[in-house]
């Protein structure tokens, strides 16, 4: 026959039982706004009636208990299906998605969400450092599983995040070394017999994203103002191509149409339109400027691909496509082009990331700087 111990006014029920454990059952608040008996073993009364007071206190102070013991993969398919939609955009859902299908439910799906720790967390992230994955990709795990989780705190299934609380190495600082104007001419003039030289050239001259210069529209382009409007970019997503606006308020601009950019994009019209005429029936209109041959949008992997061939067949010092906004950027501070403009120009949300790009420096600069210190220390 189970032995019950005394007990404390508020404490619940406590009992030992017949294999000599002790057990103890009180009822709390649950997150369904409901009062949900919960129970708690432990080796003495003492432990017992520790764990106990814990629970009780928290109800009493409006933190409930879940309504049923969750485990972690079954609450991360519901923030999938009903949470996260609502909030983030196409392509960070999509990132999401991956982190949770490929790493964090294969590893983590069987935890109890009440039960989830900092240790298990950080052992769970520290073996994906171990496995080979970057740090940025194991960074986006992190970021995945606490925005989920902070969820599940307003949803008071929790009473933290423990997934804030975990670290990880700072990722390898990358070292840009972007062209040269006369690097930049090199390519301009090797890439100019190809069917990309167009969307290639202005992501040198505007300093756009890969995906925003395949992303303009012809309702973007106003010859009548010569002006570009930059508000959208080509992203895969689930497998498909779609057009979604750019991802910052600062990301969405408009953009002086200089006299190059505007007399290649009207000869660029007329090549559409006999393109248009031989498609015929498979022609799919997508009103974008730069378009497949039957009309869809370009994937954006093929206009990196192209860049690459371009590097390799004409001998040019490898660079990034990205890396070309860099390029960019640098030619505007050489020029003199104020932190301030370059920001509007390059769409950057935050000047500072503008001011990383204008820190770039360069061989010839560091020398011309440290030969000024030479002529002060020891010139006449």
């Amino acid at each position: 026959m189970a032995k019950k111990g005394k007990r404390a006014n508020g404490e619940g029920t406590i009992y030992q039982r017949k294999d000599g454990r002790w057990e103890g059952a009180a009822f709390v608040l649950a997150s369904d706004g409901s009062y949900k008996r919960v129970r708690k073993y432990g080796k003495t009364r003492e432990e017992v009636h520790g764990k106990l007071v814990e629970v009780l206190d928290r109800s009493r102070r409006g933190q409930p208990v879940s309504d049923r013991p969750w485990k972690l993969g079954e609450y991360l398919d519901y923030w999938l299906e009903h949470v996260a939609p609502l909030r983030l955009r196409a392509t960070t859902y999509a990132k999401y998605e991956t982190m949770v299908r490929l790493y964090l439910k294969p590893a983590l799906g069987k935890q109890r969400l009440d039960r989830l720790r900092v240790a298990t967390i950080q052992t769970f992230l520290n073996r994906q450092i171990s496995a080979g994955h970057s740090v940025g990709t194991v960074y986006a795990m992190k970021v995945t599983l606490s925005a989920a989780l902070t969820r599940a705190m307003r949803e008071e299934l929790i009473p933290s995040n423990p997934a804030r609380l975990t670290t990880l190495p700072s990722p390898a600082p990358s070292t840009v070394r972007p062209w040269s104007v006369d690097e930049a001419r090199q390519f301009l003039k090797a890439a100019k017999p190809l069917p990309y030289y167009l969307p290639l050239a202005m992501l040198l001259v505007y300093g756009l994203r890969r995906g925003e210069v395949l992303g303009i529209g012809w309702e973007d382009v106003d010859l009548d103002d010569n002006t570009l409007r930059i508000a959208w970019q080509i992203q895969r997503i689930k497998g498909k191509l779609v057009r979604v606006p750019v991802k910052t308020a600062a990301g969405k601009r408009t953009l002086p149409l200089i006299p190059f950019v505007r007399d290649a994009i009207i000869e660029h019209a007329g090549l559409q339109a006999n393109a248009k005429r031989k498609a015929g029936e498979e022609w799919r209109d997508s009103g974008l400027v730069f378009a497949s041959r039957t009309g869809g949008p370009i994937e954006p992997t093929n206009l990196g691909r192209a860049f690459e061939r371009v590097i390799k067949d004409n001998g040019l010092r490898r660079i990034r496509l990205h890396d070309l906004r860099h390029t960019t950027g640098t030619m505007l501070k050489d020029l003199k082009v104020s932190p301030r403009d370059a920001k509007e120009i390059l769409g950057h949300a935050r000047i500072a990331v503008t001011m990383e790009i204008y820190t770039h420096g360069d061989q010839d600069a560091h020398r011309e700087a440290l030969e000024k210190i030479s002529g002060k220390l020891f010139g006449d």
